[in-house]
């Protein structure tokens, strides 16, 4: 698939974090951009005042007649919550359009740009707002796809003027092993998603080989207290290669101090709370310096 020829795009199941983000992505790059989802929400809703059509009805009369063959200028993306006995999915089928996952479009995306994906069972949302946000606010800018409504910017999907991009890695169905990012993190590998991987083990490994498919001369950035061998560690209060140390709370604020050998940075101020965000702010910090981000905190 040759993302550069698309000019349509329908996503079943649009009304998904995820989903909604590659809509907001191909609506700003100039294509039509329809979907379906089972009920309306606040996001489909901004969606629709977006300018994207979105029907709530699993009825193929509903689709648009300009997606009813299938030709190399029509993308449809499905997510895999959408059951398999959906009218509107196998219209698509029976018609012989080839469907992609999210995940597989985010890997087409991203394959062609500098990527930064962020992975974990927890946390992984909080790391990658985190990284967008110093990166745009230093002026070193950034694009991004996130797994979340981002307070700072309203919306799941950033658009920057450089070729990074911020990815959320969702270990859920394996759809994180689309990507080959130049720099990946692990903030978790807690027992999760355990109806896909059968144990914590599967899992485990599914994450080694996500670590196994960064690019040449990229980075894993980890948490120190990972079953990985491979990687620059990161934690709070303990030795770890970059660390979050004399952590503490003024004023109802955690402040903390960062160090990885190499760079020093005293009195950061946490704008969000909780010590488990030190910990997140600690890997965005790392991955910010490596991309040039300097002289901020």
């Amino acid at each position: 698939m040759e993302l550069n020829n698309i000019e349509r795009v329908y996503l079943v199941g649009i009304g998904g974090i995820g989903m909604s983000g590659l809509a907001r992505y191909f609506h700003r790059l100039g294509c039509v951009v329809c979907g379906y989802d089972k009920t309306p929400t606040d996001l489909t809703n901004d969606l629709h005042n977006e300018g994207i059509r979105i029907i709530f009805d699993d009825n193929e009369g509903c689709i648009p007649m300009n997606f009813h063959q299938p030709d190399q200028s029509t993308l449809v993306i499905y997510t895999p919550a959408i059951p398999k006995d959906s009218k509107i999915l196998n219209f698509f089928i029976r018609k012989g359009f080839e469907l992609f996952k999210r995940s597989q479009v985010l890997g087409l995306i991203s394959e062609a740009m500098y990527t930064v994906a962020v992975a974990g069972t927890h946390g992984k949302t909080t790391t990658s707002c985190l990284i967008a946000h110093i990166l745009k606010d230093s002026g070193t800018d950034c694009s991004a796809f996130l797994g979340g409504i981002s307070s700072n910017y309203q919306t799941n999907v950033l658009f920057g003027k450089n070729n990074i991009v911020v990815v959320e890695a969702d270990e859920y169905d394996r759809s994180f092993l689309t990507l080959h990012p130049d720099i990946a993190v692990i903030t978790s590998m807690d027992a999760d998603h355990l109806d896909i991987y059968g144990d914590h083990s599967h899992l485990t490994e599914s994450f080694s080989l996500f670590a196994s498919q960064i690019k040449p001369g990229g980075v894993l950035i980890r948490k120190q207290d990972l079953p990985l061998t491979i990687g620059h560690t990161y934690a709070v209060n303990i030795d770890a290669e970059s660390a979050a140390k004399n952590v503490r709370i003024e004023n109802g604020n955690y402040y903390f101090d960062f160090n990885n050998g190499n760079v020093t940075i005293n009195n950061i101020l946490m704008g969000i709370a909780g010590l488990h965000n030190v910990e997140n702010a600690v890997a965005a910090i790392e991955v910010c310096l490596r991309l040039g981000v300097s002289d901020y905190a």
